[in-house]
């Protein structure tokens, strides 16, 4: 293989691509990039197996070929390269590197090592633009889990229900769900939240992104980029049973002064697992939050809000705050009936729901 190709096209792909190549796997190739050359252009890819990243990229190709590099060192290397032209060549097991006043020889591997890229057979495809992408999964990943022995929390339930496409995650805690876009396919899969961390990473401008997936596999087709990963086998809960549809009490809120308040009311809550009281006090028609420690002190705000009922519920401030800073809308909805129900927040429509579940105090 002999190829030239610019060093900021070069380097914006490493960095995509060499992300989830790893040395922590059985197999050390995947601690490589795989570089081939396809149709006058370069392929760049890496996998751990679960998941692969590839960019295609302009090149001058003098000959074809291909051959895997360690990712570290070649990420490295290309990003302290001047931004001029890059000459690899291959040589047997070794790829001499050159721009500029700069030249390396790496030791590599044989592509032949190298597992084969995944290739979804769809079943189901359909496009999105990148935007309403990623709002729909910045708005759930956050509530995914972490705890691999419930593996289908940890990631998002992508489904279509009465030719709409959501997206919903929960960890037990709490949940969201985004309403996304009109599909008529039939859809329902759980996506890696991991995996969505990485298609976020990569989203940008106002592209269309194409999604293809089967019964094992999806992938998102973002420009030149392709990220495939597996799914998580399994049926995800019948999360919407735990959607409110009728509470006793509610408040409508400045989502600004809201999160003002509850910042001040966790710095008191450090000591009690962050844990904060809020009030609806319908005759003053105001929102209180307070927070109290035996070691620091106490905190009480109050700000104006439409409310109906005086309730009481003690939420985790953390929870609350990831869902005030999702929500994004100047207002917030707050809906619940006692202690130990569910909270439900709303911004001024109802494209995105998050619960939080009290804290039993």
């Amino acid at each position: 293989m002999k190829i030239i190709v610019t060093q900021e096209n070069l380097n914006r792909a490493l960095n995509i691509v060499g992300r989830i190549a790893t040395t922590r796997a059985s197999l050390p190739i995947l601690a490589n990039i795989l570089f081939r050359t396809d149709n006058g252009r370069l392929i760049i890819a890496a996998t751990n197996m679960e998941v692969s990243i590839t960019e295609t990229i302009g090149a001058k190709v003098e000959n074809d070929g291909a051959i895997t590099i360690p990712a570290r060192l070649i990420t490295d290397f290309v990003n302290n390269l001047p931004h001029s032209n890059v000459n690899l060549e291959t040589d047997g097991g070794k790829v001499k590197i050159s721009a500029g006043g700069y030249k390396s020889t790496i030791n590599a591997a044989l592509a032949d090592d190298f597992p084969e890229l995944p290739e979804v057979k769809p079943a189901n495809k359909f496009t999105i633009d990148a935007e309403s992408l990623k709002e729909a999964i910045s708005k759930t990943i956050i509530v995914a889990s972490s705890d691999t022995t419930r593996p289908i929390l940890t990631g998002v339930y992508v489904y279509s229900l009465d030719g709409v496409i959501y997206f919903a995650a929960t960890d037990g805690y709490r949940l969201a769900e985004k309403k996304v876009m009109d599909e008529k396919s039939d859809i329902s899969v759980i996506v890696p939240a991991s995996t969505l961390s990485d298609v976020l990473r990569v989203l940008n401008g106002d592209e269309k992104v194409r999604i293809e997936l089967d019964d094992e596999q999806i992938s998102f087709m973002i420009g030149d980029i392709t990220i495939t990963s597996r799914l998580i086998d399994g049926r995800f809960i019948d999360y919407r049973q735990l959607i409110p549809t009728k509470t006793e009490f509610s408040a409508t809120v400045d989502r600004n002064e809201f999160i003002r308040i509850v910042k001040v009311a966790e710095l008191f809550a450090r000591e009690s697992a962050g844990s904060i009281v809020l009030k609806t006090k319908q005759a003053g028609q105001e929102l209180s939050v307070e927070s109290i420690t035996s070691q620091i002190g106490e905190n009480n705000s109050t700000i104006d809000a439409e409310v109906k009922g005086d309730g009481v519920v003690t939420l985790n401030s953390k929870f609350l705050l990831d869902a005030l800073n999702a929500i994004g809308d100047d207002k917030v909805n707050l809906h619940f009936s006692g202690k130990l129900a569910p909270v439900l927040l709303t911004g001024e429509n109802d494209d995105y729901k998050h619960i939080v579940m009290p804290v039993k105090s």
